[in-house]
C-alpha cells in the first residue's frame, strides 16, 4: 500500500516556530515531525509515500531527499497555493495512487504505528469503502466530529461546528485508507463554509450516498502541532517513547 501525505500548510498558529521551517520539519523527540511519521508509515510496511508540500518545500525535500536515507521512496508534488482546502490538495495525488487502495494522513499528526496498521486491518477486513482513525476528545469543536454506530460505521461528520454544539467525543484523527474512488467523490465535494473543498465534506457526501464509512477508536496518544505550547508537549512524550 502506498501513502499520501499532506504536508501543504504553513502553520501560522505554530508560530514563532514555523517561522523559518514548514510545520511538518519542527523537531519534536530528536528529529522533525515528518520523520516520526515515515518511521511509522515504515513500520507497518509501507514503501512509497506522495508529500505534497508548499509552504519551505524546499526545506522538506532537502532533508529527505529521495526518501533513500529513511528506507522509503518519496515523491512530492508542489501545491501552488495551499489555499483551497484537503480535497483540492489530495485531488494531486490521483497520479500516484493509481487505482488500488492507499492510506492517507494530515503531516502534523502522529501516533503509535499500531494506529497505522489497525485502520489498515480495518479497510482490508472488507465492507468498507473508507476507513478513519477517531480519537476521544472532550471537544471536537476545533476539529471534526464524527458520529458512529457501535459496530463503528460512520453516520454523520461535522468540521469545526461551535463549541457545545455537538454531542459526540469522537474526533476525526487525521489518518485514513480510502479506495481510488474517493477521487470522484474529491471533484463532487461542495465548498464549505470556510470555502474550502475539505475531506471531511467528501466523506460526507460519501455517507450520503450510502457508501461504508468505518471509524477505529485509537488506543494511543494523537500528537498534534497546533500551537506553540504543543512542542515541548509532542517532544516530551517522542523522547519518553510515546506516540
Amino acid at each position: 500500500m502506498k501513502a499520501v501525505i499532506l504536508a501543504a500548510g504553513r502553520g501560522k498558529r505554530l508560530a514563532p516556530y514555523t517561522d523559518a521551517v514548514p510545520k511538518p520539519m519542527v523537531q519534536v523527540g530528536g528529529a522533525p515531525l515528518l520523520s516520526h511519521i515515515l518511521g511509522r508509515l515504515k513500520a507497518v510496511g509501507i514503501r512509497d509515500v506522495y508529500l505534497v508540500v508548499h509552504y519551505l518545500a524546499e526545506k522538506i525535500e532537502a532533508h529527505f531527499g529521495d526518501g533513500a536515507g529513511v528506507g522509503l521512496r518519496l515523491t512530492y508534488l508542489r501545491q501552488e497555493s495551499p489555499t483551497g482546502g484537503t480535497a483540492n490538495a489530495l485531488l494531486m495525488a490521483e497520479p500516484f495512487a493509481g487505482d488500488a487502495p492507499f492510506l492517507m494522513c494530515w503531516g502534523d499528526i502522529v501516533t503509535d504505528a499500531s494506529e497505522y496498521r489497525r485502520v489498515i486491518d480495518r479497510f482490508r477486513s472488507g465492507d468498507c469503502d473508507a476507513a478513519m482513525i477517531v480519537n476521544y476528545v472532550e471537544d471536537t469543536s476545533a476539529g471534526g466530529a464524527v458520529y458512529k454506530e457501535a459496530d463503528g460505521r460512520v453516520t454523520r461528520i461535522v468540521e469545526k461546528a461551535p463549541p457545545g454544539t455537538q454531542t459526540t467525543p469522537w474526533n476525526n484523527g487525521g489518518i485514513f485508507v480510502f479506495s481510488p474512488d474517493i477521487f470522484d467523490d474529491l471533484l463532487r465535494t461542495p465548498l464549505s463554509p470556510r470555502g474550502e473543498r475539505e475531506i471531511p465534506q467528501t466523506l460526507q457526501l460519501m455517507i450520503d450516498a450510502g457508501r461504508r464509512v468505518y471509524a477505529v477508536e485509537m488506543e494511543h496518544e494523537r500528537l498534534d502541532l497546533t500551537r506553540p505550547e504543543d512542542v515541548p508537549r509532542v517532544d516530551r512524550i517522542l523522547r519518553l517513547g510515546g506516540g
